[in-house]
């Protein structure tokens, strides 16, 4: 293989401390050069040598063959990462310019959350030993976890449910955050969630298909780990854990609003044969759960062992997927992670709490 340019190597190194040094992470917005007609040389001539390896190698060699894949998936989180990018660099723009139009029809009142109740005990999580699909290494390995009892709300927390918590002048109030978080919001001015704006006719946002009226009946989006924990203490219950949430998601189908809808923004819950509605898209869900290593996990050597376990300090996990999630991407065992602070992607929160009396059972 004859590399595109030689400078390449540096530039586009993101974090990988074994291929060497890179342009600074926090300088990357002001590169003007190389331009995009350049970067599309430079895509063609990958693409073509990608195609000439799975035809000579790939198909004989299992373990090029893993990492191709792995580069494939890793191509689809880019897919999701560039929508949410171009979300963020069209709200800077003062012209309020739109990525794409929606249609969407009169969508009903949402109801009011019902709990689901799970008996808990002794559960395996992580990707199953005998599932030959695709999983990152830190969806393994499988082991057991014990879950008390513990019940889940039946839908995500909406705009209209977080318009209350604002209400209540929660984002004034020190009580209901932890500590890094209270600071965050104070040194942060936050009053609510990014890309929401305050208006004469009340609350806007910013999204992809324009600056919109709040919709009380979407699920909330762009928020901290900070928030979601505030608003669950404020709601009187809590963030689950990882655990939780995968062991919940037994049995339920993986679809939803996800990048297929073409939709690009959060959707009202709707009647469905699921108990637990909107478990995948719409919104990545945080959960209480500091993002490490499952036990016995072993990261890979060389620059494939960067990949997750270098990350594995400082953020929580999210579970789910999102509406910019490519269709086909998501399992139930996928670990998202993001620190604490962070709320420009697609994030949002489903309470957990644990029961005092029982609703529905499933074991």
């Amino acid at each position: 293989y004859t590399p595109f340019d030689e400078d390449f190597e540096f530039l586009f190194n993101s974090y990988y401390e074994g291929k060497g040094e890179r342009h600074a992470r926090h300088e990357r917005g002001l590169i003007s050069r190389p331009s995009a007609e350049h970067v599309g040389a430079y895509r063609r001539h990958v693409d073509e040598a990608m195609l000439t390896l799975i035809d000579t190698v790939a198909a004989s060699d299992h373990k090029v063959r893993e990492l191709v894949v792995l580069g494939l998936h890793h191509e689809q989180q880019h897919q999701e990462l560039l929508l949410m990018d171009i979300k963020h660099v069209l709200s800077k723009n003062p012209t309020r310019p739109r990525y794409h139009d929606i249609e969407t029809a009169n969508e009903a009142a949402v109801s009011p959350i019902a709990w689901q109740h799970f008996e808990g005990g002794v559960i395996e999580a992580g990707h199953p030993d005998d599932d030959p699909g695709f999983h990152f290494d830190n969806e393994e390995p499988r082991h057991r976890q014990y879950l008390e009892p513990f019940e889940l709300a039946d839908r995500l927390v909406t705009n209209g449910d977080w318009l209350e918590f604002m209400a209540s002048d929660s984002y004034h109030e020190h009580q209901h955050w932890l500590s890094a978080g209270w600071a965050t919001v104070q040194d942060e001015g936050w009053e609510a969630p990014m890309y929401w704006e305050p208006t004469e006719t009340g609350w806007q946002m910013h999204t992809l298909h324009g600056f919109q009226p709040v919709d009380p009946n979407e699920p909330v989006c762009h928020l901290s780990y900070y928030e979601a924990d505030a608003y669950a203490r404020w709601a009187g219950a809590r963030l689950p854990t990882e655990f939780e949430w995968e062991h919940a998601s037994n049995g339920v189908a993986i679809e939803g609003n996800l990048a297929p809808a073409g939709r690009f923004h959060p959707a009202p819950a709707t009647a469905s044969d699921q108990t637990l509605r909107q478990l995948f898209g719409d919104v990545w869900e945080w959960t209480s759960s500091s993002y490490g290593p499952y036990p016995g996990f072993t990261p890979a050597e060389g620059a494939v062992g960067e990949y997750n376990g270098k990350f594995m300090v400082n953020q929580y996990v999210l579970r789910g997927g999102c509406c910019a999630t490519p269709g086909g991407h998501m399992r139930a065992t996928y670990r998202n992670f993001f620190p604490a602070h962070s709320r420009w992607m697609f994030s949002g929160l489903r309470l957990a709490r644990t029961p005092t009396g029982r609703s529905t059972t499933k074991d």
